[in-house]
């Protein structure tokens, strides 16, 4: 089953970067998750809570997907409610990136996509948003900062 991201490429569109979530940005789910589940004989609704919050974790790891294209930047969360951004790379203004302190020291934050007219984008639990940020700053230079030069 292809992702959403591959399936949405339009003709001559390549993905030049993606991103994925963090699992450590879900470690507290899981642990709280385990710690509920095993109490599931003891007290049934407590272990069912545990499942559920180990459920969620896993369905924000395998369900987001954040990638840069040639032409777009596009984001998808969620399974059965899904939240889709797709942004012309020409209209998007600043991408920044927002780490608390468990973020900086497990490698993971939001990304924050401003496009033209005010929008505003956060895509949060990315795995190493400070490299994705880089190569989103490296290809503008280096492919649309060098179209422009040649123009």
């Amino acid at each position: 089953m292809a992702s959403y991201i591959e399936s949405s490429l339009g003709q001559n569109e390549r993905i030049v970067y993606k991103a994925q979530v963090s699992w450590l940005s879900q470690f507290g789910r899981l642990v709280f998750g385990a710690l509920f589940a095993l109490l599931i004989r003891e007290i049934p609704i407590i272990g069912i809570i545990g499942i559920l919050f180990i459920i969620v974790a896993v369905l924000n790891v395998m369900t987001t997907e954040l990638a840069l294209t040639n032409k777009r930047l596009i984001a998808k969360a969620g399974f059965i409610r899904r939240q889709t951004i797709e942004l012309n790379i020409d209209r998007a203004e600043s991408l920044s990136v927002i780490q608390g302190f468990w973020g900086r020291i497990f490698n993971y934050g939001s990304i924050v996509i401003r496009g033209m007219g005010g929008s505003h984008a956060p895509i949060p639990y990315i795995a190493r948003p400070m490299e994705f940020r880089q190569q989103f700053n490296d290809f503008i230079d280096n492919e649309i900062g060098g179209a422009r030069k040649s123009n």
